[in-house]
């Protein structure tokens, strides 16, 4: 039988596993940490009892993909929960602006000109988003099924963040888009900036900033029981350095940072690819601190208490600045936090009136610093209060994320920075970027098309990719 080892198991790596196996492959996923998942986990980190998710905690994207499409997870218990509002942006002096499932009540809650065009610009792409969503979750270089519905997403996506901003005339419009396109880890002045939070602003109004309920553990737990179904076999604890390691499978994917791909293919990979692995480029850095919160956090703009995520950061101006302090490798006195209410959509992981609320900061790439009080400063700025609810926390700086995950270089939980050239061409320039130039080897990582998040897209496609491989191969 054909046989295929998957190197890491994070959502990438659990998907390429279901994919290879239900296509009657002998798959085995291997594992360096003592649990599968990557950042796909939940974890007690406070009190006992309470579940916070380890890295990523809401999944827009992952609804509704070729990949849920067809290996339907909820057949082995997944289930997606929804908040009230689905991100939020508080401002000083109660003020803010709550992103709704529907676009209409969305652009009602702005008023006047901020609402209109906020009806605008996502009004279209959400009725559209199905087609355009299947656009860009895959690679860049393709040719389009939906091209005129792909060119208005990309008339906006294409604008620098800050300059689409100012598209809305009120402070608390133009919040609520800073903050989404904030995700992307990258100056608001940047082109292309706006890619990522038209992406992730329109998904809200289609899908809904939906919650795993139990945690992301529960995604990586529906993807290794759909595989164990198929035939995958688990290893933890099994660091892979070198491809000798592996017994000479007919097929390697490697749920990697570009630079480790590089290391375990070793002599076996062009020298031009390994040069351009090894100059991948990484972005800004994540500090992240998990509370207990008794009573939940009191921000003084109420319907923020309703919403499942909370865009930290003021005014887009100051946002604008945060990420261009992070980028120029400066710790900003007042960084941008995206912080996580799961509890919101899900109650399970609470207990009682006690629950579990995470926050991270963009900090810059390896910070050594800590952020804590900074971070629980700009908090209690927009929830005044907030300290004297904290019964206990969990901090993770750069330093831990990128130990207990490697492809987290640095803290970059996107593994790779969202420029311009990345976003279109990661993790090189090929017209097949999950091959690494070594036959039956490929990058399956977030590394790859269509970068970060718990969509399992990555993986999909290269495994896609591998089994063209061996259909050519005769095998």
């Amino acid at each position: 039988m054909t046989s295929a080892v998957v190197v890491g198991s994070g959502p990438n790596g659990l998907a390429a596993a279901v994919v290879l196996a239900d296509a009657g492959l002998e798959v085995t996923v291997l594992e360096a940490q003592d649990h599968l998942g990557g950042g796909a986990r939940s974890a007690e980190l406070t009190l006992p009892g309470l579940v916070h998710d380890t890295c990523s905690g809401l999944h827009p994207l992952a609804l509704d993909t070729r990949f849920s499409r067809r290996f339907g997870l909820d057949a082995h218990g997944l289930t997606w929960r929804e908040a009230p509002v689905q991100y939020s942006h508080p401002l000083d002096d109660g003020r803010g602006a709550v992103a709704l499932r529907s676009v209409e009540e969305t652009a009602q809650a702005l008023g006047g000109k901020g609402g209109r065009t906020w009806q605008r610009v996502f009004g279209s792409l959400a009725q559209r988003f199905d087609t355009i969503a299947d656009e860009f979750l895959q690679p860049m270089l393709h040719v389009p099924r939906h091209p005129l519905h792909l060119a208005r997403f990309g008339s906006y996506a294409a604008q620098p963040a800050a300059l689409l901003g100012r598209r809305w005339s009120t402070p608390e419009a133009r919040g609520l888009f800073a903050g989404v396109a904030a995700h992307a880890f990258r100056p608001l002045t940047a082109p292309v900036s706006s890619a990522i939070g038209v992406a992730l602003g329109t998904a809200a109004h289609r899908y809904g900033w939906v919650a795993a309920e139990g945690g992301s553990q529960a995604i990586a737990d529906a993807l290794v029981a759909a595989g164990q179904e198929r035939g995958v076999r688990y290893q933890t604890g099994f660091h892979v350095s070198s491809y000798r390691a592996l017994d000479r499978p007919d097929l390697i994917l490697l749920d990697t940072a570009p630079s480790a791909a590089a290391d375990i293919l070793g002599d076996l990979m062009p020298a031009r690819v390994a040069r351009a692995y090894r100059r991948f480029r990484h972005g800004p850095g994540a500090f992240k601190v998990d509370f207990a919160v008794e009573g939940g956090v009191p921000w003084s703009h109420e319907p923020t208490r309703l919403a499942s995520t909370v865009h930290v950061g003021g005014t887009l101006e100051e946002i604008a600045l945060a990420e261009k302090e992070v980028a120029r490798g400066r710790m900003p006195d007042r960084p941008f936090i995206l912080a996580g209410q799961q509890y919101v959509a899900d109650p399970s992981r609470s207990v009682g009136g006690v629950h579990p609320f995470s926050a991270y900061a963009h900090v810059p790439a390896g910070y050594q610093g800590d952020a804590t009080e900074a971070m629980i400063a700009q908090i209690e700025r927009f929830a005044p209060g907030f300290r004297d609810r904290v019964l206990a926390t969990a901090v993770t700086t750069t330093t831990e994320l990128s130990v207990r995950n490697d492809n987290y270089v640095g803290g970059d939980i996107c593994t790779g920075a969202n420029d311009a050239r990345q976003l279109v061409f990661r993790p090189r320039v090929a017209l097949d970027p999950y091959a690494t130039g070594v036959p039956g080897a490929y990058l399956c990582s977030a590394a790859t098309p269509p970068g970060a998040g718990a969509h399992g897209m990555c993986g999909y496609w290269a495994a896609q990719s591998a089994l063209r491989h061996l259909a050519r191969s005769g095998r």
